[in-house]
Formats: structure tokens, sequence, C-alpha cells
């Protein structure tokens, strides 16, 4: 029998190896067997096979210690344990009398931080153990004295189930029979020191109490059945660099509400959002952040449950059941993924196991000050293992089709928004985060080896080279990158009055300086219509009408530039309002014609980008434009966009200003008629229907070109005029 010291520490509950006390032992030729019951006022043992009572167990501490001898048998046997409760009788299978949840490879693996599949061990799965149905737990969190799984079927009590500690790995784990999916649950930690640590969330809950509760919800994850084997097969034609690609950003807690302010939930998004999307003719939706986060005000940018899909919308299978329905109608689904920085919520990662267990505990290194966020520890192998872990679950179990990363420029310089002696160099004396850098490498290489056909796209800020190329010519290893410096530089043109822009015309056309050097998305992102800087349409000078046609204008020059597109919500009908997470979009302004023709134009835009391949087949190559002119003077700019077939050619011609042009001269590569496939300016939309019918390029040369054209410009407009006829 253990000793007093074991049991008052098992009834203490800071036994660190509850495994070795609890459950049924040899002993000096005999079978012992002890639990800690404190709820029960006397303890059977009970045979599993016969159902017949062996012994009853001896209450030998007055907190609910049982113990006992079994008579007449010496080889271990499945049992029960029979609990009288005070005028109830009822019959439990004690956790303690079973193995180990990981096997030899998972342990192997993990120390090795290369287990690229942790979330089929670590978190709570449903299982079955020696017949018996119920619920494993495991969880790293090797600096803690001792771990519990603790919910409403024990009462909150850390005493009741601690776990099994494996050395080799510092993980704990434990099998709790008749623990049923739905159960709420948490994890209770003693620090290194034995102090008591605020219950902690599980890292790897696949769905969570819906906020501001706090505790995890024994799930599974992923669809019960799909029906995107179609979408799936034509996938890595969709994310193609060479393909039309327009993405429509999505908030999905203020998209669209229901009466009473109340959201939609995943399917009620999958009958509404999904046709919506596919109705405008977008190729993607891009969601931000749907990882379980605490704060709503974080839009989901601060997220503590990696591996569960809010439940602010429903169920892990609802969210697959939305991107099944995506999937359906053709659109691709990007999901806004944060491994860079997490919130310092109680619950959550943050000094986990009482130990900077996932952040640097240096805050030069761990602490990021503009979100007062801590930063993983990207060097550790067991975190570079789970935020890696984490990107593949999203594509393994949702079938998503691609990870937008944020924040990248955070991860990559050691003094992002640090001034001098807040930050500490690397190894070499530099500012760059050797660690952070061969994750991100590693974790893009990954990516496009288990799932060929997806894709990835960095939110980077700076000028960082070679973001979007393979990692063995030394980039990041990412599909694709955001343009922020397209977007800063055009809305910032835009904001100017036209009178006014003839002195800022390199604000416009400095993008195509570098168009080619990345693989790049020009985003119209969220971050535009947020705090105080007024929505898309709320930036354009002038009266109403001039507002919508600069806009117009703006969206017709942003489809004809190299790039994929991204237009975040409500930027589709010119909705006025600067976005508030809180509520809905404002759907009713589509009963006014300006907003509806504004509508009636992205989906014109969309069709007609992926009808010409001159505008996106060749995105990534400098071979895909051709210059004709930037006339600073009358702010006008036009450039050719060439297909892979040469022959093949679109002309984009803008004017800035709200003059109409007459008689106005263009160069152009080639003879043959060219037609307007898009006129910003058609009634249809709301402009004034200034346009050009069929026009055939005369053999006159202008801007180094052996044709011209001569047209009319119709005011604070885009042209895309396509060329027809024999080469």
């Amino acid at each position: 029998m253990p000793d007093s010291g074991a049991v008052e520490s098992v009834v203490r509950g800071d036994h660190g190896d509850p495994f070795a006390v609890l459950g049924m032992h040899r002993e000096a030729g005999a079978l012992a067997v002890r639990a800690f019951l404190p709820h029960a006022s006397r303890v059977d043992l009970i045979d599993a096979t016969t159902g017949a009572t062996v012994a009853e167990l001896e209450r030998t501490h007055a907190a609910g210690f049982f113990a006992g001898i079994v008579p007449k048998r010496v080889e271990p046997f499945p049992y029960r344990l029979r609990l009288t409760i005070g005028d109830t009788r009822t019959e439990i299978e004690d956790p303690y009398r079973f193995g180990n949840v990981l096997g030899e490879i998972d342990v192997y693996l993990i120390a090795e931080g290369r287990h690229r599949r942790l979330y089929e061990k670590f978190g709570a799965h449903a299982a079955h153990m020696q017949g018996v149905a119920g619920t494993s737990f495991a969880l790293w969190a090797p600096n803690a004295r001792r771990v519990s799984v603790v919910g409403d079927f024990n009462d909150w009590d850390g005493r009741r189930h601690p776990m099994r500690f494996r050395h080799e790995v510092g993980v704990w784990e434990i099998f709790l029979p008749g623990i049923a999916t739905g159960a709420v649950y948490k994890y209770e930690l003693l620090g290194p020191s034995g102090n008591l640590l605020p219950l902690k969330a599980d890292p790897y809950a696949f769905w969570c109490e819906r906020p501001p509760a706090t505790a995890s919800i024994v799930a599974t994850a992923g669809g019960d059945t799909w029906h995107d084997s179609a979408w799936l097969a034509r996938r890595e034609d969709a994310n193609r660099r060479d393909a039309p690609i327009a993405v429509y950003e999505v908030h999905l807690g203020s998209w669209k509400r229901a009466e009473g302010n109340r959201y939609l939930t995943y399917r009620e998004l999958a009958s509404d959002l999904v046709p919506y999307a596919a109705s405008l003719g977008f190729t993607h939706l891009e969601l931000m952040p749907v990882s379980e986060y605490p704060f709503d005000g974080s839009w989901g940018y601060q997220p503590i449950g990696l591996f569960a899909p809010t439940s602010r919308f429903g169920t892990p299978q609802d969210f697959a059941a939305f991107v099944d329905a995506a999937h359906q109608a053709g659109l691709g689904v990007l999901l806004d993924w944060v491994p860079g920085h997490f919130p310092t919520d109680p619950h959550g990662l943050g000094y986990f196991d009482g130990t900077h267990l996932y952040e640097h505990a240096d805050p030069r290194q761990g602490f990021q000050p503009d979100w007062n966020t801590l930063i993983y520890n990207f060097g550790r192998n067991e975190v570079a293992n789970f935020l890696l872990g984490n990107a593949l679950f999203w594509l393994d179990r949702y079938h998503v089709d691609g990870l937008r990363v944020d924040a990248v420029a955070s991860m990559l310089y050691l003094d992002y928004s640090r001034k001098p002696g807040e930050w500490i160099p690397n190894r070499m004396g530099g500012r760059e985060n050797l660690a952070a850098i061969a994750f991100l490498q590693n974790t893009n290489e990954v990516v496009y080896a288990e799932h060929p056909g997806t894709a990835t796209a960095a939110e980077e800020s700076t000028d960082w080279p070679k973001v979007s190329q393979p990692v063995y010519l030394g980039g990041l290893g990412f599909g694709y990158k955001w343009n922020m410096g397209w977007m800063h530089d055009t809305l910032a043109y835009m904001r100017e009055d036209p009178i006014n822009r003839k002195y800022h015309q390199d604000q416009l056309t400095f993008g195509f300086m570098y168009a080619f050097s990345e693989n790049f998305v020009l985003p119209l992102s969220h971050d535009e219509v947020v705090h105080l800087k007024g929505s898309l349409v709320g930036k354009m000078p002038g009266d109403r009408w001039q507002r919508f046609a600069n806009l117009r204008a703006y969206f017709g020059f942003m489809y004809a530039h190299p790039g994929k597109k991204l237009l975040f919500m409500g930027g589709e009908f010119a909705q006025e309002r600067e976005w508030n997470h809180d509520r809905s979009l404002d759907w009713h302004v589509l009963a006014d014609p300006a907003h509806a023709a504004v509508q009636r134009l992205i989906g014109d835009l969309n069709r007609t980008y992926r009808g010409l391949p001159a505008l996106y087949e060749l995105d990534a190559e400098p071979a895909g434009l051709e210059w004709i002119v930037s006339d600073r003077e009358q702010s006008i700019l036009a450039f050719v966009r060439r297909a892979r077939d040469s022959n093949d050619v679109v002309v984009s011609i803008t004017n800035f200003t709200p003059v109409v042009r007459h008689g106005y001269r263009i160069g152009v590569p080639a003879s043959g008629t060219y037609v307007e496939a898009m006129n910003t300016d058609y009634e249809h939309y709301g402009g004034s229907g200034v346009s050009n019918g069929p026009l055939e390029a005369q053999p006159f040369g202008a801007h180094d070109k052996p044709y011209s054209l001569v047209l009319k410009l119709p005011p604070l407009a885009t042209l895309l005029l396509k060329r027809s006829g024999a080469p």
C-alpha cells in the first residue's frame, strides 16, 4: 500500500504521478485497488466480465480515499466501481485502469517536433479503450506539477481526474470513460512551484463555449459528409497564378444579421452569403479569422481556440457545411490565419504551465506592444509544430482552399514597432527573426506538399524580398503576397481632388514599377474602412455623382491592373458608412439606384475579368503588361494587358478627371477592331453614358505604338477595349 504521504498528496491534488497510486496494482503477491472518490460514501469492486461483486473497498481517508485487497486473485482483470452516493447507487469505469493514450510513434514524432497530425492525439477525442466508450485527453504542459481534466462530470474538482505524465515528451494524458461529445471541460494545472493556475481552455479543442464563456467542448472536427469532389478536382486550376482570382473578403459576424441583431448561423450564411458572392462572379470567399476568439472587437485576430470554428455561428459541422456549400457553388474558401501572436486572456496560452511555454519569456521578444498580445516562440520545436499542425488541420478537416497569413511583417522583424533598446538582435546581429523565417518557409513547403492545389498568401507590408518565391530560391514560399503599397498609394491618389491629381500621378504609376516582383493580390481590405478611415466611396472627392464615378473608375482600374483582386464586403455596393463589426452592412441602401448600380458594376467587372484571359493569365509576368501612356497633365493612364496568346490584348484607359476628353488619341500595339468590353461610365452603372462604338485601329503611330485609336474618354471612368480581328 502507498505510504500516508502519497495518499495525502492525492487527496490534496498535488501528486504528480496519480497512476502510480490509483487503480489496480500487484502488491506482495496480491491485487490492490485504490480510488479517490470524495463524493461517495461506499465503493464496491465489480468484475466487469461477470458483474459479480468482488470486494468492498475500505475508506482509508476521511476525504474519500478508498482502498482494498482483491481476495484470491493475482492477475489484473477488467473491473468497475459501484458507488453509493446518498440513497443512490451507480457504477462507473475507473479511469485509472486504462493504459496510455499516446503510442510509441506519437511519442517519437512529438519529441522530434515532427508530428504533423498532433490534433489527432492532443485535445479531446471520442475513443474506445478495452471496449469502453469515453474520451481521451492529452495536453502538452511539461513544467506543470499536476494536470487534471475538470468539468461538470466531476464538479470541476481538480483532485478527481489528475492525468498521467509522459516524461519523455512533457505530455499529460488520460482516458475518461463515459465522457461523451458535448461535455464541457477545461484543464486545471499546478505550476512548477505547486501554485494553482487559472483554468485553461484546451489549445486543441475542436469546439468552445460561446464567448464570454471560455470552456472547451468535446466535439468532432470537420464534416459528416462532403459533396465537393468536383470542386476539389479543379481546385488547383482555380488557385493558380495564371487563373482569374477575385476574392470577396467577409466578416461573418457583420455581413448580414437577422432580426434582433442576431448573428446568422454558418448554415444560414451558406444559404445567403454563398449564392450572393457566386452571383456577383467572385471566385473565392476570404473569411476573417473564424478560430475561436474571446473579444468581438478583435475581429478574430486575437484567437485562443486555433482548432475551433467560433461557436458564435454554430457547430464545427455547421462550419464544414458552409465550406461544402461554397465549393458546390464554385467558390474557393480562404481563411485568415493568425500564427503571429495570441491574447493574454488567463484561460489562453499565456504562461500556460506556469512558465513561458508558448511565448518568449523576454518581453522584448515575447510581447507585441501594438496589440498587447504575446508572440509565439517560433524557435521552440513544439510551438512551431503546434502552429504547422493547425495550418494543416484547416486544410485537412475543413477542405479549406488556402490561408491568408496575417501580420507577416510583425513576425519577420525583431524590431517591429520597437524603439532602439526594446529588441534583441539575432545571432548574427541583425533584425530578422530567423526562427520565424524558418517557420514560415517550412509551413509553406509542407502545406503545398501535403495539400497540392491549395494556396497561401502573406499580408506583408514591407519590401521583404521574395515573399512569394519558392524556398529553394531563397523565398518565404508563399503563393501570393498582398500588395499593401498599391492599396495605400492608389487610395491616397483617389482622395485627391481631380484638379490636383496631376501632381500625384506617381502614386498611381509607382505600383507598375514592381508589379511583377511578387505574385500580388490587390487588396481593398477591411483595414481601409475602419478606425475613422471612412468607407471606400467616402474617400472619394467631389459631389455625390463624382464620388460614385470616382469609385467606379477606381474599380475598373483595379481590375485592369496586374494582380489578383480582393474586395471587402460592402465595397461592392458602395456602402457609405464606415464598417462596424457590431452591426450588419447597410443592405437597405440598395434601394438607392446609385448603390445598386455599383453592385451591378462589380458583378460585370468580375464576369468581364474572368472572360478575358489578357487580364489574368500573365498577372505575374512582365510580358502581361505593355505601357501606353501616363498623361500627367490630363490625369489619364493607359496600358495594354496581354494573354499568353500575344494577339489576345485588352487596352485599359482611365480618365481620372470629370472632364470628357474628345478626340483623344492613344497608341495600340496592333491593327484590328477594338470594342468596349467595359465602360464604368455606362448609364447602367450610374454614369453619364459617354461611350465608343467599335473602333478600327488607324495606321498612325502614337506613344511608340504602330497603330492608334481616337476615343471619347468619359469622365471619371475606366474603359477596357478588347481587340478583335486578324493578327
